[in-house]
């Protein structure tokens, strides 16, 4: 069993940063990729960013790439994702989750087996 419990969202205006975190417990974590989604109010929830196992190997999104940055410490058991420029299309629940896979595959929910709780991030503008 693996929980992932994120953190760091909250309000900012556009053009500002946030970073969240999600720790997860269980020894697994070192083993598998992990991906952050996100969804806004009547919408899909959309892949975001993932990082392999080792972190050697990220994807993002067309729509926050050069803006996002995913990241990991094995040690910690923690996945980060550094958000800069934020604009108010970024505005949404993110939620961190584990692949089913050491490297990322296809950026579809399907691939993921655990998710978090979620954390909520409200870009003004």
């Amino acid at each position: 069993q693996v929980q992932l419990v994120e953190s760091g969202g909250g309000l900012v205006q556009a053009g500002g940063s946030l970073r969240l975190s999600c720790a997860a417990s269980g020894r697994t974590f070192v083993s598998y990729a992990m991906g952050w989604f996100r969804q806004a109010p009547g919408k899909e929830r959309e892949f975001v960013a993932a990082i392999s196992s080792s972190g050697g190997t990220t994807n993002y999104a067309d729509s926050v790439k050069g803006r996002f940055t995913i990241s990991r410490d094995n040690a910690l058991n923690t996945v980060y994702l550094q958000m800069n420029a934020l604009k108010p299309e970024d505005t949404a629940v993110y939620y961190c989750a584990k692949s089913r896979y050491a490297v990322p595959g296809v950026p579809a929910v399907r691939e993921y087996d655990y998710w978090g709780q979620g954390t909520q991030v409200t870009v003004s503008s």
